[in-house]
């Protein structure tokens, strides 16, 4: 697992009437994650490629495109064309998941996998010699603003433990409540890229509710829950 620590801006709490201005105000961050959703696999509609390609025109954000929608593979190349770096896909919605993954390393692109709170670790421990990055859903996935779900933080550490014993190069990402209180809880349990959606765009300043975030996870330690 990589040693940087990163916090990613969610646009879907951003104010999507102005938002190039908003992802302008979260410049700093390194990543921005963009949630994908289809109204089928969860309850809400957001956005789809020509949205991705419209920011991609106004910043080199590293661009960390969730998708949570069904069948996902008939849309691989619409978002790796629109300038997507990363893209995440349910386990929960591919039967062919092993597949799905490589299609998107055809792209050139990195590739994750999601678990839903009540999905098992078991389900991509075989996999991870394939992918770029794990994400462990912290809320049931499809709407912002959700309370954290603690006991999510185990699946966190076993996906962190068992990616070290395999010495592999990947990333354990948290999505869903992420706060100043819950975002040290999911880093001292492993995970190093915390997705934060209404603590940073609900708030007055997100530049400087994006730097207390970072501050926040960069005290603390994992392995010290």
């Amino acid at each position: 697992m990589s040693e940087k620590v990163i916090v990613a801006p969610s646009i879907l709490s951003a104010d999507f009437a102005r938002l190039a201005d908003e992802v302008a105000r979260v410049k700093e961050a390194e990543w921005l994650h963009i949630d994908v959703m289809d109204g089928a696999f969860v309850p809400n509609i957001t956005l789809g490629p020509p949205v991705v390609k419209a920011l991609r025109a106004h910043t080199q954000q590293f661009f960390d495109v969730h998708l949570m929608i069904e069948h996902p593979d008939r849309f691989i190349s619409a978002f790796a064309d629109a300038g997507a770096d990363q893209l995440t896909v349910h386990a929960e919605a591919c039967p062919h998941l092993h597949r799905t993954v490589h299609l998107i390393k055809e792209h050139g692109i990195r590739a994750g996998v999601a678990l839903n709170p009540h999905t098992p670790v078991s389900l991509v421990e075989w996999l991870l010699p394939d992918i770029d990055l794990v994400l462990i859903m912290t809320v049931n996935p499809g709407f912002g603003g959700q309370a954290f779900i603690a006991r999510t933080m185990e699946k966190v550490e076993a996906v962190a433990r068992r990616v070290a014993d395999l010495g592999l190069p990947v990333d354990v990402q948290v999505d869903g409540g992420i706060d100043v209180t819950t975002a040290p809880l999911a880093r001292k349990a492993g995970a190093n890229i915390l997705v934060a959606g209404s603590a940073i765009f609900g708030q007055p300043d997100p530049a400087t509710a994006w730097r207390e975030l970072q501050e926040a996870v960069r005290n603390a330690t994992p392995g010290a829950r």
